[in-house]
């Protein structure tokens, strides 16, 4: 019995998001310059023919991962408002789900962005959206609360908003290469470097 057009547009969302998810493996593995298209359909296990039928290009798969990265980083970040419990425990929360496995391959992504000159310059545009300013506002008030409260650190808080980045950003870098020897802390010891003595 053939498709209806509904489980046709289903099962083509369904492959459009198999390419992708293989291509944020590839790219946070290898890099732009370092992957090739054909890299990217046998991690797929489709055929380089078909993954052409989704995505024209190489720079246009990874600017669609660019613009979903910025866009869950940040939705993500501002579910912190609506998390239960006491500032350090969303802040908590919020650590485990930027260290997860697919939190840490769109960093990674985002990493090469800020990072490499290679690019395109379109990618490059997108991080307008996700200026370091973008998720200080947003943490601001949990941290002025967990201040208040006595849970978190006392200072200036763009500068505690900054050092909390600037710990997580280091943490998954050193865990690119899964390095032996190097795991993850706990998110229980992380967050101590940001509560009151």
């Amino acid at each position: 019995m053939p498709l209806n057009e509904e489980q046709l547009q289903q099962k083509r969302d369904e492959r459009r998001e198999q390419i992708l998810s293989a291509a944020l493996k590839v790219f946070a593995r290898r890099g732009l310059i370092g992957t090739k298209m054909s890299m990217i359909s046998e991690e797929a296990g489709i055929s380089q023919g078909l993954m052409y039928r989704y995505f024209t290009s190489k720079d246009e798969l990874f600017i669609t991962l660019v613009k979903r990265a910025i866009q869950g980083s940040i939705e993500g970040t501002k579910q912190i408002h609506q998390m239960p419990g006491s500032p350090l425990e969303k802040l908590t929360r919020l650590t485990e789900i930027i260290l997860d496995e697919d939190g840490q391959l769109y960093f990674l992504l985002m990493h090469q962005v800020r990072t490499s000159d290679e690019v395109p310059e379109k990618a490059k545009a997108l991080l307008e959206y996700a200026s370091m300013d973008v998720y200080v506002d947003m943490l601001k008030p949990v941290f002025e609360e967990g201040q208040k409260n006595g849970e978190l650190a006392e200072g200036d808080i763009s500068e505690l908003i900054s050092c909390y980045f600037t710990v997580i950003s280091g943490l998954m870098t050193l865990n690119i290469p899964k390095t032996q020897g190097f795991q993850l802390p706990r998110v229980e010891l992380l967050m101590r470097m940001f509560t009151r003595l």
